[in-house]
């Protein structure tokens, strides 16, 4: 009974950190278009994931109480989160959006429930049901109703870089969500994609001959960086908090609210008018979450 309500509220607990993940990033993508476009993105995307890299080391220090020691999972599988999550996903996604549209890129980045179900259910052994299945089809169609004036017209090269950055993410939180099956911290998880990451963004920095804006970032990019890099943190801090109470499959999918979430906030912040398509897009999306949001996170029996 004891087990069965730890359970339970595991299960809730991974569920409200990944809302939370949902309404930060519901935010976050205009605000991060807004900035990259006065800053090359591979400095803006390197200088973000150290400052970011370095209180996860702190945190992730504090709670193993040890000296760093990653002691449960192997070094190999860290470091292959920090090449593609930490560093290459992110690389791709910020030079797509500088080259194509805040909503088009919005629009596939969050295709990447798609991907993320389809390794979850290979890799993960994840259940999914008939009624996961349903909802994500009813978010996707609310979320293509929703974005329907912003994707317009023929793929561009930014949107291709976004579609593989959502890819690469996928790739790499179904390596994460297995590294804390195997009891690793969310925390040194966290740390590795981050600080690691960033390190190989710096090398790639140095190699492409970039070191000199480093020293030409001015007082207003420094700005920027620091508060996309709080919006960044919090997104990190929350997410793979939850994703170690959930499934991949799960997680990935209630993100899909963040669009809703950006729709709300425009109009009682900027007064921007809504249309009927999406609010018909935007109801899909809240139907499709609940569903989600009261599935539980089980094992696929085979």
């Amino acid at each position: 009974m004891k087990r069965g309500r730890t359970k339970n509220f595991s299960e809730l607990r991974g569920t409200l950190l990944v809302l939370l993940t949902a309404f930060i990033s519901g935010i976050s993508i205009v605000i991060n278009k807004f900035f990259v476009v006065s800053i090359d993105p591979l400095l803006f995307t390197a200088t973000r994931a150290l400052f970011i890299g370095i209180i996860f080391l702190v945190i992730s220090l504090y709670f193993s109480r040890s000296s760093g020691k990653f002691k449960k999972t192997s070094w190999f599988n860290l470091i292959l989160i920090a090449v593609i999550g930490g560093s290459l996903a992110f690389w791709l996604f910020f030079s797509g959006l500088k080259l194509t549209t805040a909503g088009r890129a919005a629009f596939l980045h969050k295709t990447l429930p798609i991907y993320a179900i389809i390794l979850a259910f290979i890799f993960l052994k994840e259940k999914i049901t008939k009624k996961q299945l349903i909802a994500i089809g009813l978010m996707l169609i609310g979320l293509l109703l929703i974005e329907l004036n912003n994707i317009t017209g023929s793929m561009r090269m930014g949107d291709l870089l976004v579609l593989f950055a959502a890819v690469l993410w996928a790739i790499e939180n179904t390596i994460a969500k297995k590294v804390m099956l195997e009891k690793e911290s969310n925390w040194v998880v966290t740390f590795s994609r981050m600080f690691f990451g960033s390190l190989i963004l710096f090398a790639l920095i140095f190699i492409s001959g970039k070191t000199n804006l480093l020293f030409s970032l001015t007082s207003q990019q420094i700005i920027y960086i620091l508060i996309s890099g709080i919006f960044l943190f919090l997104y990190v801090l929350t997410w793979y908090w939850g994703l170690k109470y959930i499934n991949l499959s799960k997680a990935s999918t209630i993100l899909l609210l963040a669009p809703v979430i950006s729709l709300i906030l425009g109009f009682i912040w900027l007064n921007e008018q809504i249309f009927i398509l999406q609010l018909i897009g935007s109801a899909l999306i809240l139907i499709g979450a609940y569903v989600t949001a009261k599935t539980e996170s089980e094992k696929r029996i085979n």
